[in-house]
């Protein structure tokens, strides 16, 4: 009886080994198919486009596990306010509140609008020339990616960040940013923010592929990337961005 037990056991295991040697090699197999050397990735913003719905926010945190916090995100959207005395407002957008209220009177505004931002990707990291342990690193294909389990929670990076980009996550006590949602577009998906965007006022794409929608978007418009005289040579560009924009 016990020689059957041990049997059936020594069955069960073998297949069950089997299987998920066979689910393994699959899986390694689709990832074997990404070549990281054949691509390298950015994002084109119209800021003439976007109309401040926060549904790349929302997007974001769903698809990242980003914390529900308004003051933790990986993308955000601000409204400039810019007076007719040359007074400017930055206020950041939060999709749950219906109304934003700045206590300007219409008459008072010369013009608004809203920018998208997130982490400009940049191809001359400060977060990565601080990092004290390598947690903060560039893949091959030009995305500036967060090692978890690297990452010591020291906040050099996020100081570092001209941009505002980073935040320290209240869980896990890492460091946290956009990745372009590295695990989509490694897989021929585009960044959850991209997809959910009403407007189009996102294009993401290959820097190589000049028939891409970002290569049309980069030949098309006259653009601007946030903060240049810094030299970070960010990989996130702006069409239509006003001169007030920081």
């Amino acid at each position: 009886m016990e020689r059957r037990k041990f049997g059936k056991k020594l069955f069960t295991l073998v297949v069950s080994s089997t299987v998920f040697g066979g689910l393994l090699k699959k899986a390694n197999a689709q990832t074997k198919d990404y070549d990281p050397s054949k691509h390298y990735y950015g994002m084109g913003i119209q800021t003439n486009k976007c109309i401040g719905c926060g549904k790349c926010v929302e997007a974001c945190k769903d698809e990242n596990n980003v914390p529900k916090e308004p003051f933790f995100f990986r993308t955000w959207v601000e409204r400039y306010t810019i007076k007719k005395d040359g007074e400017v407002t930055v206020q950041n957008i939060d999709s749950r509140i219906t109304t934003h209220r700045d206590n300007i009177f219409e008459k008072e505004i010369l013009r608004s609008f809203f920018v998208p931002k997130l982490c400009n990707q940049c191809d001359n990291p400060p977060c990565v020339q601080v990092c004290p342990v390598g947690a903060t690193f560039k893949t091959e294909d030009g995305v500036i990616i967060v090692d978890d389990e690297r990452c010591i929670g020291c906040r050099y990076c996020i100081q570092a960040c001209p941009y505002g980009a980073r935040y320290l996550h209240p869980e896990k006590q890492t460091a946290d940013k956009c990745t372009f949602c590295y695990h989509r577009i490694t897989k021929g998906l585009p960044p959850a923010c991209v997809e959910v965007c009403p407007s189009q006022a996102r294009i993401f794409g290959d820097l190589k592929s000049g028939a891409s929608p970002l290569g049309r978007f980069k030949r098309l418009f006259k653009l601007h990337v946030l903060k240049p005289f810094l030299n970070t040579e960010p990989k996130v560009s702006y069409s239509d961005l006003d001169g007030e924009v920081r």
